[in-house]
């Protein structure tokens, strides 16, 4: 028996509604399921516009169109994040200026954030890693006295709050994904989320190719053309259909996730309770002898683990807690490179799958030709992440997978 590291969650519905998607003879998106998508997100979590995509990659390549990002201009983001949330700015020629995590979570730490603030700097992006808020008042308090706008890479945020605000809420753009590693997903697909009223009109606009048709399609006009640069970034109904069948188990989806997460919290951390869904059996496997974990992705208040006194417990910020995030990931971190991928065979051996995360950008082959001021950069605390962070399996069906390991 081997226990991936992720499996899509299927709900038993996909088919039926891409079935009825394909009978409807719309196919092509922005048809009914697309609609029935963006109309949840913003119900639910009270987001302006929403505009489902093919993948948050495009998701950012529209936000940065919409910021009007041009050659010269500095936009500022973490080092510790996936390519496409600095590509995205590249594409427009910007150059990249990439802030540290904090010492304590991969996050941005928003304390190093006025430093590295030029004349030039015109946007700030911020990535919610694992679902778990950045500190989002400081970071709106420091653009809006510079005059900057705020992107939020909420790509595995999706149903994660920040003070009562949907993450992807609170800056003037949000972008979340649908790929099949998410809570939610439907293959490859994503999602901009436009809080800037100003810039609804224009996102439409390129979401569409760079025509007016989202308005023909309402009936507002009664012909469309070309009228500003854009691209085909909206999804094809097939995948809008599959994402409907998800977002209709998002609470069970999640629910299940709360319940995994949790369960791997009370072994690593030696509460006695018991085991609420995953087998003892499988938790037991995590066992290595002479394995030593430097943190856990915890808000427990429990000191140490494996009863070591040098370990210590990493604490989630102290403005979220386990309610506001979405059990997106559960990682361990390791003192070292080497005690992490020591750790990640024996796992392998044993038949689980655990894996590493981001590499520091700033440290890229990219970076180094293309932004060598950056490269000779230290960023200590993302560096620390890209070499001992790792990634436990967490999915839906784990659990039943589980209890026949």
């Amino acid at each position: 028996m081997q226990i991936p590291f992720n499996k899509p969650y299927l709900s038993g519905k996909e088919l039926d509604y891409i079935q009825e998607a394909v009978s409807s003879g719309k196919i092509s998106g922005n048809g009914e399921f697309t609609q029935r998508c963006q109309n949840f997100f913003e119900e639910r979590y009270g987001f302006k516009k929403c505009l489902l995509t093919t993948s948050c990659t495009d998701a950012l390549e529209m936000a940065a169109l919409l910021c009007e990002i041009q050659p010269g201009d500095e936009v500022i983001l973490p080092s510790f994040t996936f390519v496409s949330t600095a590509n995205a700015f590249v594409l427009r020629g910007a150059k990249i200026i990439f802030v540290d995590s904090k010492a304590n979570h991969p996050n941005m730490d928003e304390s190093l954030l006025e430093e590295l603030i030029t004349p030039k700097t015109k946007a700030i992006v911020v990535v919610h890693y694992g679902g778990v808020a950045c500190e989002m008042d400081a970071i709106m308090e420091i653009a809006n006295r510079h005059g900057l706008l705020v992107i939020e890479d909420a790509a595995q945020a999706v149903d994660s709050f920040y003070k009562g605000k949907a993450l992807g809420s609170i800056g003037h753009l949000g972008t979340m994904s649908f790929h099949e590693t998410k809570n939610i997903q439907c293959g490859e697909g994503g999602m901009l989320v436009i809080n800037d009223s100003s810039m609804i009109q224009r996102a439409e606009i390129l979401w569409e190719k760079g025509t007016e048709r989202v308005a023909y399609a309402r009936g507002e006009i009664n012909k469309y053309g070309w009228v500003d640069v854009g691209s085909s970034f909206l999804p094809s109904e097939l995948n809008s259909a599959y994402l409907w069948a998800q977002l209709e188990n998002l609470d069970q989806i999640q629910k299940r996730r709360k319940d995994i997460w949790e369960d791997y919290l009370r072994y690593f951390t030696r509460d006695s309770s018991k085991s609420k869904i995953l087998s003892p059996e499988y938790l037991y496997k995590y066992a290595v002898s002479s394995m030593q974990f430097s943190a856990l992705n915890s808000s427990s208040d429990t000191k140490g683990l494996n009863n070591n006194k040098n370990s210590e417990l990493q604490s989630i910020p102290e403005h979220c807690s386990l309610n506001t995030g979405n059990w997106h990931i559960f990682y361990l971190l390791f003192p070292s490179l080497e005690s992490r991928t020591a750790y990640a065979n024996a796992l392998r051996e044993k038949g689980i799958l655990a894996v590493f995360h981001y590499q520091s950008l700033h440290k890229s082959e990219f970076a180094k030709k293309h932004f060598p001021d950056q490269y000779a950069r230290e960023l200590p605390n993302s560096d620390k992440f890209s070499d001992c962070l790792l990634r436990l399996p967490m999915f839906y069906e784990l659990p039943e997978l589980s209890q026949s390991f």
